[in-house]
C-alpha cells in the first residue's frame, strides 16, 4: 500500500460532507465507467494512479467519467476552448445551497420537482443543472448570453433521457443586463445561483491562464514558465469563452449589477446567490446590498485544499415572507 503524505491525501480537505468527490479519485473506478479515461491515467512520483491536469483532453475525460458514475450522465463534452470545470468544486456549491434551503425549512433538505433553480450562466458544461438534478432532484432554468455555449448544451440535455423534463434553457440576448429578458413575469425561483466571470480584461484573464501553468508546472517539478509570449492555443482549456473568464470591471462590478437588478425581482426568488472568489470583493458586495435593501445576508466559507472561494446569499424577503414562501411551495417536498 502507498504511504500517502500532507501533499498526496488519502481525502480532499474542506469539501462539503455530502460532496461525492472528497475521497482521492479512484481511477480503477472511473475507467470502469469511461474506458476512455484509461488512455491517460499514469503512475505519479507517489506511484499512485492519477492524469496530467494539464493535458484538456485528459482532464475532459476525468470530468465524463465523474459524471458517468456519480451522477448517470452517459453523455457529455464540450467544444474545444469552452471552460472545462472543476467538478468537485461545482459540487460543493450546490450542497452548501441545499444547506441554505434546510435552514428555511427545519434543518431538512427540500428535494424534488417543488424546487426551481435559475443558473445565471450556465455555460455549455450544464454542469450545475446535471449535479443538481441527479443529487436532489430539482428543477433548473440555465441562462447563458452565449448561443453556441445553449447549442452544446441543449445537446447533452437530448443525449440524455429525462433532462429535458428537468432543464430549461434560456438565451441572454442583452448582456448589459442580467436577470430581465431571463426571468419572466411567472417565474419563482427558491434559489439562483451563479459563478461570475472573475478577471476584469482580457489581458487579465491571459495572465491568471499563465500563473495557473506556471503552478501546475512547479507542482510537477518543471522549472517556472517566465515568457512573455501568449500560450498557445492547446493550452488555454484553464480559460475558456471572454464571457465565462471576464467582464469590465471584473467578479465585483459583474456582481454589483447582479444584486442591483435582484431588488426589482425581490419577490420573484426566495435566494439569490452568487460564487465570490476574491475576499477583497466583499466589503462592495456587503455595500450594494444594503443599498438594495436585502432583508438578509448569508456569507458560506467553501475551501477545496489550499483554494479559498465563499457563496453569498441574499433574501428581500422577511421573516413572514420566508415562511410563506415555504408553505405554500413545499408541501410535498422531503428529505432523504
Amino acid at each position: 500500500m502507498t504511504a500517502h503524505t500532507p501533499s498526496n491525501p488519502v481525502e480532499k480537505s474542506g469539501l462539503h460532507p455530502r460532496n461525492q468527490h472528497r475521497a482521492r479519485y479512484d481511477f480503477e473506478q472511473l475507467t470502469r465507467a469511461h474506458p476512455v479515461l484509461a488512455n491517460f491515467v499514469r503512475l505519479n512520483e507517489y506511484q499512485d494512479a492519477s492524469i496530467n491536469f494539464a493535458d484538456p483532453l485528459a482532464v475532459k475525460a476525468l470530468n465524463q467519467a465523474l459524471l458517468k458514475h456519480y451522477y448517470a450522465i452517459a453523455e457529455w463534452d464540450i467544444p474545444a476552448q469552452f471552460l472545462c470545470p472543476p467538478i468537485p468544486g461545482r459540487a460543493d456549491y450546490l450542497h452548501y445551497l441545499a444547506d441554505l434551503l434546510a435552514a428555511s425549512n427545519g434543518g431538512f433538505i427540500p428535494r424534488g420537482r417543488q424546487i426551481q433553480v435559475l443558473d445565471i450562466g450556465v455555460g455549455a458544461n450544464l454542469v450545475y443543472p446535471l449535479i443538481g438534478q441527479h443529487e436532489y432532484g430539482w428543477q433548473f432554468v440555465g441562462a447563458d448570453i452565449n448561443p453556441q455555449a445553449l447549442d452544446n448544451a441543449r445537446q447533452i440535455v437530448a443525449a440524455n433521457p429525462g433532462l429535458d423534463h428537468a432543464i430549461t434553457l434560456r438565451l441572454q440576448a442583452n448582456a448589459a443586463v442580467i436577470f430581465p429578458g431571463v426571468v419572466e413575469a411567472t417565474d419563482r425561483f427558491d434559489l439562483t445561483m451563479c459563478n461570475p466571470p472573475f478577471h476584469a480584461s482580457q489581458d487579465d484573464a491571459a495572465a491568471g491562464t499563465q500563473r495557473k501553468w506556471q503552478g501546475l508546472e512547479k507542482s510537477r517539478g518543471k522549472p517556472a514558465r517566465r515568457s512573455s509570449k501568449p500560450l498557445p492555443a492547446h493550452k488555454l482549456n484553464f480559460g475558456g469563452q471572454s464571457a465565462e473568464l471576464y467582464c469590465e470591471g471584473g467578479e465585483e462590478a459583474f456582481i454589483d449589477r447582479m444584486v442591483s437588478e435582484s431588488a426589482a425581482i425581490g419577490r420573484q426568488c426566495l435566494w439569490f446567490t452568487t460564487l465570490v472568489s476574491k475576499a477583497t470583493t466583499l466589503p462592495a458586495v456587503y455595500r450594494v446590498l444594503r443599498q438594495a435593501d436585502a432583508f438578509k445576508v448569508k456569507t458560506i466559507d467553501m475551501a477545496q485544499g489550499q483554494k479559498k472561494s465563499r457563496v453569498v446569499a441574499w433574501t428581500f424577503l422577511d421573516s413572514q415572507q420566508q415562511r410563506a414562501w415555504v408553505s405554500q411551495r413545499w408541501p410535498t417536498a422531503t428529505s432523504r
